[in-house]
């Protein structure tokens, strides 16, 4: 365990001090270039800024991990990473979303484009045999057929892909979020003392470390500040979604087998994929089109109820770290199907009461794009 937290801790610097050093050169690379996200009237920003902080992502997170293993390998003995199937799948469909998230911040893309290799991506895992294959006593649900867990992992995989990139709407956002649900995963496959998958959790943890730097704290006027694009944002929601389709699978060949599995990857994605359900709901009793963009995701009706952005930031984290802890807290007293109720119930609560707030103010629930 102790030989584990280090190799990760080495990914996670290594891979933050890639972050320090390549996403300066990246915002250099945009003024030159002109790369720039232009406000308008769905974005909250007010300058134009670099769009490509993403692309730091997978070069600093795979080079962390290379070399953190290089040095357990040479350092530990037994120390041998097997490259299987699945882990050529998540490669070949990790590279595949990096592509069209690049793509699109560079020149743009279609939204059917970058859908269709959405689901091709996701569709390599199950076809290497990486699927959700049990529910764990979710609706009295236990084992999962093959004909119904392959087309969900699918679903799953790209509904995630999308949250992250919808939530990606003020600054640190889509970025702390990812980065709380990778400290989470981390301290999943650590339990099970998986350690490729931990030091690539922490090799990815580290680079978003160094984007947050210049995300929340950066300097616009002095073309310090950038966003993540689409390639920072679909490259972290398939991850994560890779990894809790990896954690939710019974594979008793990995890891035993353990009730909380589910739930425990699930709670760690809530805030981003309920908020996307609750859109999809609000724009079909608006009679609007759920694909067409507005300003009704929860940072969107935060910063309606006159919260700045960085306290609509703190708030969502706050929300965020709070289903953790509460669903943490009842799974020994609570069915899990019971647990998933509750969640509904006060996220139901809480945008309630967040609408409230902004009537109080004189403001609309609910506001479309202009």
């Amino acid at each position: 365990m102790t030989t584990l937290l280090l190799i990760s801790l080495l990914a996670f610097f290594l891979s933050m001090i890639c972050g320090f050093v390549f996403i300066p050169q990246i915002m250099n690379f945009c003024k030159k270039k002109n790369l720039y996200d232009i406000p308008n009237a769905r974005k909250i920003h007010k300058n134009a800024i670099p769009r490509l902080g993403g692309i730091s992502f997978l070069p600093s997170m795979l080079l962390a991990t290379l070399i953190a293993l290089a040095v357990m390998a040479y350092n530990f003995r037994g120390g041998k990473v097997e490259i299987n199937a699945w882990a050529v799948s998540f490669a070949i469909g990790l590279l595949m979303i990096y592509a069209v998230g690049l793509v699109d911040d560079l020149i743009g893309l279609s939204p059917s484009t970058k859908f269709v290799v959405q689901i091709i991506a996701a569709s390599l895992l199950p076809l290497s045999t990486l699927y959700i294959n049990n529910f764990y006593g979710f609706c009295g649900i236990n084992s999962v057929p093959a004909y119904v867990g392959i087309p969900l992992t699918v679903f799953i995989l790209v509904f995630i892909m999308n949250a992250m990139n919808l939530i990606d709407g003020i600054d640190g956002l889509s970025g702390t979020l990812s980065f709380i649900a990778l400290a989470g995963f981390f301290f999943c496959f650590l339990r099970e003392g998986l350690l490729v998958y931990c030091v690539l959790i922490a090799g990815l943890a580290g680079v978003i470390v160094a984007f947050l730097y210049f995300n929340i704290w950066g300097d616009p006027e002095k073309n310090r500040k950038i966003f993540m694009g689409d390639s920072g944002s679909l490259t972290l929601g398939y991850i994560l979604g890779a990894l809790l389709v990896k954690f939710s699978m019974n594979n008793p060949h990995v890891m035993p087998y353990r009730k909380d599995s589910m739930l425990l990857a699930v709670t760690l994605l809530m805030v981003p994929v309920f908020d996307v359900v609750r859109v999809i709901i609000v724009r079909t009793l608006h009679h609007k089109p759920i694909f067409k963009a507005d300003k009704n995701h929860i940072h969107h009706k935060l910063l309606r109820t006159g919260m700045t952005q960085h306290q609509a930031l703190v708030t969502i984290i706050l929300l965020a770290l709070f289903f953790i802890v509460l669903n943490i807290s009842l799974y020994n007293y609570i069915y899990t199907t019971f647990i998933i109720l509750i969640d509904i119930v006060l996220f139901t609560v809480f945008n309630y009461v967040v609408d409230y707030i902004i009537r109080k103010n004189g403001r609309e629930t609910y506001s479309e794009l202009d």
